[in-house]
């Protein structure tokens, strides 16, 4: 009975509707614009701390492309094959090889049209890469995800529960912001614990059922 509650949750999909934009709406548009081929520039560089929206921003872009019927690919840590928009979270952690690819595909891109999205924790100028890729990823728009305020976060866990079918208690929505980490995945993560946990019991969203969650060996800390 247990597994066919858990299945009963929709999978949260990040997309560019339940991305919460807070002071990044500039950013939000000109993926929009570029996605719609209503913008002459396709090439993003986004950098940010952990936890800011990096990732999301790339899969939801991806994810966005393949519902227009456009070929695209999301990777980690590694670069993909050319498509119409490609997508490289993480590209400080590339390698030699993987560095002299992404600056290959840059330039490959930028003479088919496509469309060309890559993330990092810093700027173009601060990453530890080869100087040509630097310059290139410094070409394109540059934005800084700025991170979200206490009010933004809140106004996503209760997207995010609404998204999953639950009620979300304004008293439990607080004592996430206040006890659990400050990063959103992380603040997501444990509020998927919390649904996961309320269906095992069949009782209703409370800060008692957050606490024995976030406990030590509960779901997660």
């Amino acid at each position: 009975m247990t597994q066919l509650l858990l299945d009963i949750a929709p999978d949260w999909i990040p997309t560019l509707d339940n991305f919460v934009a807070g002071r990044n709406a500039e950013l939000l548009s000109a993926l929009r614009h570029a996605l719609a081929g209503t913008a002459s520039e396709r090439s993003f560089y986004l950098w940010g701390e952990a936890g800011s929206g990096k990732s999301h921003l790339l899969q939801a872009v991806a994810g966005q492309a393949q519902a227009l019927g456009l070929m695209s690919c999301y990777a980690r840590s590694g670069v993909p094959e050319l498509a119409r928009v490609v997508a490289v979270d993480d590209v400080e952690q590339l390698g030699d090889a993987a560095q002299i690819a992404l600056f290959e595909l840059y330039n490959r891109m930028r003479e088919s049209g496509g469309m060309l999205l890559v993330s990092g924790t810093a700027t173009p100028a601060h990453l530890h890469l080869r100087e040509d890729l630097r310059t290139r990823l410094g070409w394109g728009l540059v934005y800084q995800i700025v991170g979200l305020s206490d009010a933004d976060k809140a106004h996503a866990l209760e997207r995010h529960a609404q998204a999953r079918g639950f009620a979300l208690p304004h008293e439990v929505t607080q004592y996430l912001l206040r006890h659990g980490r400050r990063d959103l995945p992380a603040l997501l993560a444990l509020l998927d614990a919390l649904d996961a946990h309320c269906l095992r019991l069949k009782r209703a969203a409370s800060v008692p059922l957050l606490k024995e969650v976030m406990q030590p060996g509960g779901r997660l800390m």
